[in-house]
């Protein structure tokens, strides 16, 4: 080990710093880098150019677990795998805090804005190959995909601002008669019919939408069900999976459809074998 490397004491001490001062602006509250910098510089006896790059390093590795990152540090990639292995202890020591993340924003709001549905990610607009590879090894590594689908109540706050985005554009497009006949299958029958919400296009045509949501970067990797392929490839004229991300500060969104084929480097390794 150089005399450069960080041990894993210091790496769980900085990353508890990290999550701390994420908490806070994730929840509202104020809080000071600088003198967070200096109360590590003392217990570690690193120097503050030393953390701030740390810091940055832990984004990086944060992204790949498909959480949020704190403001004001840019992830900086190249980051050695301990430091992923102290963030999965942290939320191992803290198993509430990722689920608590933005699952109380779609009841929250009466009337939220429609959501803005984007571009869906493709090769043409992936990051550097380097970056993207240390983001997926670590996603595999830790589960991300699993984690986010075991996250009962960011699955159900999802597919309510889902549900909500739905009726919002039937009203505004004058179909109030289809807005008041959009179901949440999901809660309303259970899971089991391959979708989440049923709803419609302007025009009258039905919409099955398969919602999968992460607070992470929109290629954090998702888990999809063969029952839910089955239904995209047996109904695909009107199956679609909407994919929220950056739940917890600016929900956004893309939608895809079948064959998902094109999309198997967004699906959990392990789930890829329902392609077959």
């Amino acid at each position: 080990m150089s005399v450069n490397d960080w041990t894993d004491t210091e790496n769980d001490a900085i990353v508890a710093s990290y999550f701390s001062m994420l908490s806070a602006e994730l929840s509202g509250r104020p809080y000071n880098k600088a003198l967070q910098n200096r109360v590590l510089q003392g217990a570690l006896g690193r120097t503050r150019g030393s953390i701030e790059f740390k810091h940055c390093n832990i984004s990086a590795a944060a992204k790949g677990f498909g959480l949020p990152i704190l403001s004001g540090y840019q992830p900086r990639f190249n980051f050695q795998m301990s430091l992923a292995e102290a963030i999965s202890r942290w939320l191992a020591r803290h198993p509430q805090w990722d689920s608590l993340l933005g699952a109380d924003l779609a009841s929250a709001m009466a009337e939220p804005p429609a959501l803005f549905i984007g571009v869906a990610p493709t090769l043409h607009n992936a990051p550097p190959p380097t970056e993207l590879t240390q983001m997926q090894a670590v996603a595999r590594r830790f589960d991300v995909a699993g984690r986010d689908e075991r996250n009962r109540a960011l699955g159900r706050a999802g597919e309510e601002r889902v549900l909500l985005h739905e009726r919002i554009q039937l009203r505004q497009s004058g179909r109030q008669d289809l807005a008041r006949e959009v179901r949440w299958v999901a809660q309303e029958d259970g899971d089991g019919a391959g979708y989440d919400i049923a709803s419609f296009t302007p025009d009258g045509q039905v919409r099955l939408i398969e919602v999968k949501t992460t607070n992470g970067w929109e290629r954090t990797p998702f888990h999809i069900s063969r029952n839910e392929l089955e239904v995209a490839e047996r109904r695909r004229e009107e199956w679609c999976l909407v994919r929220l991300y950056d739940f917890s500060r600016h929900p956004r969104a893309f939608e895809l459809r079948a064959p998902l084929d094109a999309h198997v480097s967004l699906i959990a390794t392990s789930y890829q074998a329902n392609f077959h």
